[in-house]
């Protein structure tokens, strides 16, 4: 049933868990283990290469994925056991990265391609779910309070894990990287107890009766060879994606040129970490708020806001000079980022034609992580051509300009008549 109060509050936990994997793994801890511990040894900036390698390996995998499982799992109806396995995958995989050690870097790039894979694959069928106990009128809210989970969720273990890493001689850890080996087992056992509700309070609509599981690939396959033909039926959804893989490409080089960017700049560690925990707590009272408001004045008026306040980052942080200035971009990304991400996913909820949604959110997640590669590739031609990375962040305003332009092209009303014929 539909806008189930304890259906939804289980699916916004879902966010809660696996959001420590983005903000532990991808973001803060790994990060800096894997250059300073696993990959030691290797020569000066291989690390830094191999690490690049490992999350290109991870995106080209679940690019190529999410849109046939997506297909199947409408089919079959099995957005929640697909979930369940990719969820297990990440959070063995975490725990399995509390025993890599010094010099361990394929290990540790083998471990981290399987956790991406499983936090990435995941969100795809748990984006599909909004459909599943979310009514259209609800879906900016309730995907808003999501993300705002997610935030707090993330937030609050990396602060636990951080506490360990940094006082590892008060918890009796013999080092740091103990501590972090720790932190590592403990995103796997976070986000597997939390998804938990999930899986016993949603209930998911459900597929076509019979069929093997050949049945199921078959069907997935000419499902998804479907979605490439039909998308010209639904104009507001195709303009609406291509709007997407803009600003989601200018979103995406922000998150993972940050750090990069400010050690060019001469920031040290403290302050980018400091920085993170300051986006990750902000983020939770903003973007729900964010997603109130998008319910009282629109999703696309509050997505335009939004991606003007990403302008006005890029343009601050092309003058940017020292830690004060970082810790007030963090805070303007805090306060919309998640806003961002949750309406869009509430907008493009909207546009699905029924009874496909995780093959839609398995389309978009394809497309979007194919063209994902714009925004760093600009940002390091720019980069190389004139010697300054000042001038590479100023680049990434266009990604942002052009998707408010198509995203002023976009007719919701029109595609909510579209989806429903």
């Amino acid at each position: 049933m539909l806008d189930d109060k304890k259906a939804i509050r289980a699916w916004m936990m879902y966010d809660w868990a696996n959001s420590s994997f983005a903000t532990t793994i991808m973001a803060a801890v790994m990060p800096i283990y894997y250059a300073g511990v696993a990959a030691s040894g290797l020569e000066d900036g291989r690390a830094t290469s191999y690490w690049g390698f490992t999350q290109t390996a991870a995106a080209i995998v679940i690019a190529v994925l999410s849109p046939l499982l997506g297909a199947i799992a409408d089919r079959s109806g099995g957005k929640k056991r697909f979930l369940g396995f990719f969820s297990l995958l990440g959070a063995a995989a975490c725990i399995g990265m509390a025993f890599i050690g010094e010099g361990d870097w394929i290990a540790a790039s083998a471990l981290v391609v399987v956790g991406m894979i499983g936090f990435g694959m995941g969100g795809t069928f748990y984006d599909a779910l909004l459909n599943d106990v979310a009514s259209p009128a609800m879906r900016e809210r309730v995907s808003a309070k999501g993300f705002a989970m997610g935030y707090l969720g993330g937030g609050v273990l990396l602060a636990i894990n951080l506490a360990l890493i940094i006082g590892w001689k008060a918890f009796g850890f013999k080092d740091s990287a103990g501590a972090s080996q720790v932190s590592f087992a403990m995103v796997g056992v976070w986000w597997a107890l939390f998804s938990l509700p999930l899986f016993k309070h949603v209930r998911e609509a459900k597929g076509m009766p019979g069929g093997s599981a050949a049945d199921s690939v078959r069907e997935g396959l000419a499902r998804l060879g479907q979605t490439f033909r039909s998308i010209r039926r639904y104009p507001e959804l195709f303009k609406f994606m291509v709007a997407y893989w803009f600003f989601f490409d200018g979103i995406n080089t922000i998150i993972v040129m940050a750090t990069s960017y400010g050690t060019d700049i001469g920031l040290d560690q403290n302050a980018l970490i400091g920085a993170l925990l300051l986006t990750q707590f902000v983020g939770f009272p903003a973007t729900w708020l964010f997603g109130r408001l998008a319910d009282r004045i629109g999703g696309k008026k509050m997505l335009y806001g939004a991606l003007s306040v990403y302008v006005v980052i890029v343009l601050l942080g092309y003058l940017m000079t020292n830690e004060y200035h970082f810790f007030a971009l963090a805070l303007l990304v805090g306060l919309v980022q998640g806003g961002a991400q949750s309406t869009s996913r509430a907008i493009y909820s909207r546009l699905i034609p029924p009874g496909r949604t995780a093959e839609f959110n398995g389309f978009l997640s394809f497309t979007s992580r194919f063209f994902s590669f714009g925004g760093p590739l600009v940002f390091g031609i720019v980069g190389v051509l004139t010697g300054s990375s000042r001038a590479a962040l100023l680049a990434i305003a266009l990604f942002f300009l052009v998707g408010i332009a198509l995203l002023s092209l976009v007719k919701l009303e029109k595609g909510w008549r579209e989806a429903s014929e």
